[in-house]
């Protein structure tokens, strides 16, 4: 046989030797509290995974619960608590860099401790690629790397426009961020940019797809000829909804509100008992399935700015009206969104309606704010981080 075709041969063995490891992955993803951004971008990341490489075996688990299932619930409740009613507390604690050096020989310990349940997953699963979306887990994974000498590919991927010390370790091969801003800010907190790409936050692709939108309204019975207003407070229905929903009363418009409570099973029970007193036309939702239908029937969003929430609102390009975000990853992501022209900050609930009032009033600042949402959205995030992760 002929040298060249010897090399040729050769070199599409190799390709086809590397696509056939590609496709027959094994990747952990790995993310905190059940109902959460977190949880949502590993379920995108999968899903796109999954449609570049259907022969991949992924296991997505819920780091935290793995390793301390006791301490999970304690911990959660006591974030809920600070978050509804000392949000201050929170402020105080989030990046502050006093905070991170005194709980560093604490975050050591759990570390340890969590190592050897790390290393029985680790070796029954045997992943080629280990990807956090939130940075507890991400942490654990590096420090197994470092006290076990381990070369596992690790990703870490921030759902937040903030890129907080809780992130930085050595051992991460590479940082994912929801934009070139936040991975200045990463880089100058010590990481080589050689490990950052600024790819986006993920979201569930279906949020790209054309809607019918005769169909949507016809099924949610919407008249498509009156303003549609999506209220929303995350998966747990947080925030000050049901304030919100009474300063709407007073405006002008003749508006219809979407309002999802998510798993905020009390809130939705309230609002479900004054529906009929109130004179707008309300179409209330619990946890749903089914938010890029209810986004793209409407003209505007009133919406906590969670990372993956806010990533599928820019790319629909719809504008968004922020209420009283808290402290912390909140405010961070609202300073991002305003100050990029993308989004309107409320910090009384009661004086909802005049705001959109005057955004339904206001075309071309309806279109400045649209526009503004396209030039930030990062609508293929899912698909690129799926590839950096299939080749890492």
């Amino acid at each position: 046989m002929p040298e060249h075709n010897r090399y040729f041969l050769g070199a599409l063995q190799g390709r086809q030797d590397l696509i056939s490891a590609m496709q027959s992955k094994r990747i952990i993803l790995m993310y905190i509290s059940e109902v959460s951004g977190h949880r949502s971008a590993t379920m995108a990341i999968e899903k796109a995974i999954r449609t570049l490489s259907p022969k991949c075996e992924i296991l997505n688990i819920n780091a935290f619960n793995y390793t301390n299932p006791i301490s999970e619930k304690v911990i959660n409740r006591i974030y809920m608590e600070v978050i509804k009613y000392t949000p201050k507390i929170w402020d105080y604690l989030y990046d502050n860099p006093k905070v991170v050096k005194g709980l560093e020989k604490i975050k050591k310990s759990v570390h340890k401790s969590n190592s050897p349940k790390l290393k029985k997953l680790f070796n029954s699963f045997k992943p080629d690629v280990v990807v956090c979306t939130q940075a507890f887990p991400c942490g654990m994974v590096a420090d197994y790397k470092k006290a076990y000498g381990v070369n596992l590919p690790l990703v870490a991927v921030l759902t937040d426009y903030i890129p907080h010390s809780y992130w930085v370790y050595d051992n991460v091969d590479y940082y994912i961020t929801p934009s070139d801003d936040v991975s200045e800010r990463l880089v100058k907190k010590g990481v080589a940019a050689s490990r950052v790409r600024s790819f986006g936050i993920p979201f569930d692709h279906k949020f790209n797809q054309k809607q019918d939108r005769e169909e949507i309204f016809r099924k949610l019975g919407l008249d498509p000829r009156r303003p549609v207003i999506l209220i929303m407070g995350g998966g747990q229905g947080l925030g000050p909804i049901k304030t919100i929903v009474k300063s709407l009363e007073a405006s002008r418009y003749d508006i219809q509100e979407l309002i999802v409570t998510g798993t905020n099973k009390k809130l939705y029970s309230s609002l479900k008992r004054k529906v009929r007193r109130y004179k707008k036309d309300i179409h209330l939702f619990g946890f749903v399935q089914n938010i890029h239908e209810l986004m793209h029937v409407s003209g505007l969003i009133i919406s906590k700015p969670g990372g993956v929430t806010t990533a599928e609102v820019l790319s629909a390009r719809l504008p968004m009206v922020i209420v009283k975000p808290i402290p912390g990853q909140e405010a961070n992501n609202t300073n991002f969104l305003t100050g990029k022209g993308a989004a309107v900050k409320v910090d009384d609930p009661g004086d909802v309606h005049r705001i959109i009032d005057e955004l339904l009033g206001d075309d071309k600042r309806l279109e400045r704010l649209k526009l503004a949402a396209a030039s930030i959205a990062k609508p293929d995030a899912s698909m690129d981080i799926a590839r950096l992760i299939l080749n890492a």
